[in-house]
């Protein structure tokens, strides 16, 4: 047992270095867990962000001016001035600098006032789809805020009978950037686990050092095991590191569970993940045959399994599928312990599930891993 173990510790100390000296690979990995993790959680917003604004007033009274004034940063720029002449809200729209234009009509105040309900034409670039369907909602709650703030007589929208209090659990601005930030490193661990280890698989193929393994007294077992720890140690080390430096300490991401016991899922989970890197590197026969097998798995396997999109919102059929992927599981205790804080109690389902599937993969990919040493051999 002890020879078997410092066979599979020798053969991964090599893949590690191997590793270091492939500059390539090597800067894409630091790439991924730094650059790649920032850009994500900063571009990919979900909320608005900086809307342009304008107004064509065509009242002149405070309360038009008022309603001007109310856009602020961060959700807003400041609002600048609209044509009010015929055509000049469409052409401002046409030439792209404004995504939202309100028309106030000329005596808005006085209506208001006299309960009369006038309205406010807000004119929508959709366009820009995301800021027009949660600016649309920012701007009509701003507006009922702004008439009972400056004095009117009667709101524009009746009261409503019941006042609904909201609580924010885990992340209470909304922002996007906590949610894409960690997310970004979960897919991340997806992609490299899997490219890494086929890709050390192809390269012992194309380097020709398979000869080499194979006249040595080492079994497919043991050279397949040191390619899983070391790959995964590679990529254990850099998520963590992006974890505390980058997520926590360079972009002030909240964590409110242990790292330390995310650390441990993730270290199942790379069990399954570069046994399936090893699965594909036995069907390609080169990288850019490597490259294209993981988008036909890997690709769909992160965008179903939750990470982007809730795994609730769609079809029961493919929930059931996906119910049987790792990668399911290991969002769902990536995001039980780094956004709520669970503990072990709660998320050792997923952690069952995610070394039970692992295995049977590793089984597989290493039923194929000996038919192709055979073969080679």
């Amino acid at each position: 047992m002890n020879q078997h173990l410092r066979i599979i510790w020798y053969l991964g100390t090599k893949e590690i270095r191997s590793f270091l000296h492939d500059k390539v690979l090597l800067a894409f990995v630091i790439y991924a867990f730094s650059l790649a993790v920032i850009a994500m959680a900063q571009s990919v917003a979900q909320e608005l962000n900086n809307g342009t604004v304008a107004v064509a007033d065509s009242d002149h009274s405070a309360l038009s001016r008022g309603i001007a004034r109310m856009f602020l940063p961060p959700y807003f720029r400041p609002a600048v001035a609209a044509p009010t002449q015929p055509g000049g809200i469409g052409r401002m729209m046409d030439a792209g600098e404004a995504v939202f234009v309100l028309d106030i009509p000329p005596h808005f105040e006085r209506d208001v006032k006299a309960g009369r309900a006038p309205s406010i034409a807000v004119n929508i670039d959709a366009t820009a789809v995301m800021q027009a369907g949660i600016g649309a909602g920012y701007i009509a709650s701003m507006l009922g805020t702004e008439i009972v703030l400056e004095g009117a007589d009667q709101p524009m929208l009746p009261a409503p009978q019941v006042a609904l209090t909201e609580h924010i659990a885990f992340n209470p601005n909304g922002s996007s950037a906590w949610f894409m930030g960690v997310m970004g490193i979960v897919s991340n661990i997806t992609m490299l686990a899997i490219i890494l280890a086929g890709a050390a698989v192809l390269r012992e193929r194309e380097h020709g050092t398979i000869d080499h393994l194979l006249v040595m007294p080492v079994t497919p077992m043991e050279i397949a095991l040191a390619k899983i720890w070391a790959n995964g140690a590679v990529i254990l080390v850099a998520a963590g590191l992006s974890l505390v430096f980058v997520v926590q300490a360079l972009l002030r991401i909240p964590i409110a569970g242990s790292v330390a016991l995310f650390l441990c899922g993730v270290t199942l989970y790379l069990f399954f993940a570069t046994a399936v890197g090893i699965l594909l590197a036995t069907v390609a026969r080169s990288m850019p045959q490597l490259g294209l097998l993981y988008m036909l798995v890997a690709i769909p396997m992160n965008v179903l399994s939750g990470s982007t999109t809730p795994l609730e919102s769609m079809p029961v059929l493919l929930q059931d599928i996906m119910a049987f992927s790792p990668s399911t599981h290991f969002v769902s205790f990536a995001q039980a312990i780094l956004y709520r804080g669970a503990g072990f109690a709660v998320v050792w389902p997923d952690f069952l599930a995610t070394a039970a599937i692992g295995l049977v993969v590793f089984a597989w990919a290493l039923v194929r891993f000996r038919g192709a040493m055979a073969a080679v051999g």
